[in-house]
């Protein structure tokens, strides 16, 4: 009886202290980032001394999650273990945030003891952050980053960086809360039009089969270039080119002046036309006010044409030289020729040469040259000539004298079997004259006439 007593006693106190389970159990480090979608554990390292008797220990939870390591983990009396728990996100969990749960260590007598442990769910968009440094006028590079924000590694990402300021792809891994940079070339002709501020930077990632975009800010620095050029070239035709290039990544705003006087205005042309015209006194202002954007340039060009002026200046000079040339003569002559039709049908012209006098003249002789071809008909005006020469093919009058205003008219007509189709041109008509004792020379016109005009018939 004192047996059955004895043993009963050690199953109530004794037996139970045996088989219950003795741990110690201290965290030792954890990456408890689960991404939705994503197929990877959060880890979490624990350091579980026995100090009870050696066991099997499993591993569990009663909320749906796969959790790792699977089956049991031998410790044994005394002994320390770091074990690696691995929690598997789960089907339809979509909780953002920090997310506390229970989980359990059994032992092989069935014993356990309950742990808690807190995982992070969030989407794969918000594990990252990218942006740059500043961006600068005239720089040939810059850096953007791309920063892992969570204690979770990736071992392939595939990424695309775009912005107004470069285009490029990249592949590399990022371990968790570690940040790379990127030095970017960059080419000023892509953005000389793009203003100061703010850009987005874009960025495309791919890993574990998903597909995120996330945008940054880039900051382009204000800065104000404005180049201004001036050519000017040519004497006869100038020319002014007058550029101004906005270099900048601000709205350039910038006033020209062309000053001109009221003569070289009236040859001068403006590309583009002036926005203001100004007067005063003998000078006028020609004024282009513009804003130029980034990247652009305005080019003014001013012409001026002196030639149209210089060929009325030679014009006049010319002709005030033959006029006074023509008034010093004191004696001129001019031809003219008329169509005659003739009874016999022959072609027929009358030739008329007048002769005035400025001025007293002496010994006049004027001398009429003969076209080929033709003949003289025996038939002259009032004045009839000196002689007439076949062979020299020329008729002559002479005057002893002529008074001042005085015109003597002297005329003849010639023929030709030979019709003239076209434009029929006579030779000029010279006069050889003294004057106060010296010999002087005049010479006519030279005469044409057309084959269409008709006239009247000569007897």
């Amino acid at each position: 009886m004192r047996k059955i007593l004895l043993l009963c006693l050690f199953m109530i106190f004794v037996l139970p202290s045996v088989l219950a389970i003795n741990l110690n159990v201290e965290p030792q480090g954890s990456k408890e980032v689960i991404i939705h979608g994503i197929d990877q554990p959060a880890e979490f390292d624990v350091n579980i001394k026995n100090l009870g008797e050696s066991n099997d220990f499993q591993f569990y939870n009663l909320l749906g999650f796969s959790m790792a390591p699977k089956g049991t983990v031998h410790i044994d009396r005394w002994e320390s273990k770091t074990i690696k728990i691995l929690i598997y996100p789960k089907e339809g969990f979509n909780y953002d945030g920090f997310y506390t749960f229970k989980y359990f260590i059994r032992g092989s007598g069935g014993d356990e003891i309950s742990q808690e442990v807190t995982i992070k769910a969030i989407d794969l968009k918000d594990a990252f952050e990218i942006g740059s440094g500043d961006v600068n006028v005239g720089e040939s590079s810059m850096q953007i980053y791309i920063y892992n924000r969570e204690n979770f590694d990736f071992e392939n990402i595939d990424a695309r960086f775009k912005s107004p300021f470069f285009d490029f792809e990249k592949n590399f891994s990022l371990e968790g809360n570690e940040r790379k940079n990127f030095d970017v070339v960059l080419n000023k002709e892509d953005f000389k039009k793009v203003m100061a501020g703010f850009y987005t930077l874009n960025s495309e990632i791919k890993t574990y089969g998903k597909e995120v975009d996330i945008e940054g800010v880039i900051k382009f620095v204000e800065k104000d270039i404005l180049t201004s050029t001036k050519e000017d070239y040519g004497l006869i035709i100038n020319t002014q080119i007058i550029s101004k290039k906005n270099e900048g990544n601000l709205v350039a705003e910038t006033e020209t002046v062309i000053k001109k006087n009221i003569l070289s205005r009236l040859f001068t042309s403006f590309s583009p036309e002036p926005d203001s015209i100004d007067r005063s006194g003998i000078s006028i202002y020609y004024t282009w006010a513009r804003k130029i954007p980034p990247g652009e340039a305005l080019e003014i060009t001013v012409k001026t044409n002196w030639l149209l002026p210089l060929f009325v200046i030679l014009f006049i000079i010319a002709s005030v030289a033959l006029a006074r040339q023509y008034t010093r003569k004191s004696l001129t002559i001019s031809k003219r020729i008329s169509f005659v039709r003739a009874k016999g049908g022959e072609f027929a012209l009358r030739v008329s040469v007048f002769a005035f006098a400025r001025s007293h003249v002496e010994k006049v002789s004027i001398i009429d040259r003969l076209p080929s071809l033709v003949k003289v008909h025996e038939k002259f005006g009032s004045e009839k000539p000196k002689r007439v020469s076949e062979k020299n093919r020329s008729i002559e009058w002479e005057f002893s004298w002529l008074e001042a205003g005085e015109t003597r008219v002297m005329s003849y007509i010639i023929y030709s079997k030979i019709g003239v189709v076209g434009k029929f041109s006579l030779p000029t008509a010279i006069a050889v004259y003294e004057k106060d004792g010296k010999i002087h020379e005049a010479e006519s016109n030279r005469a044409y006439f057309v084959a269409e005009q008709r006239g009247r018939e000569e007897d």
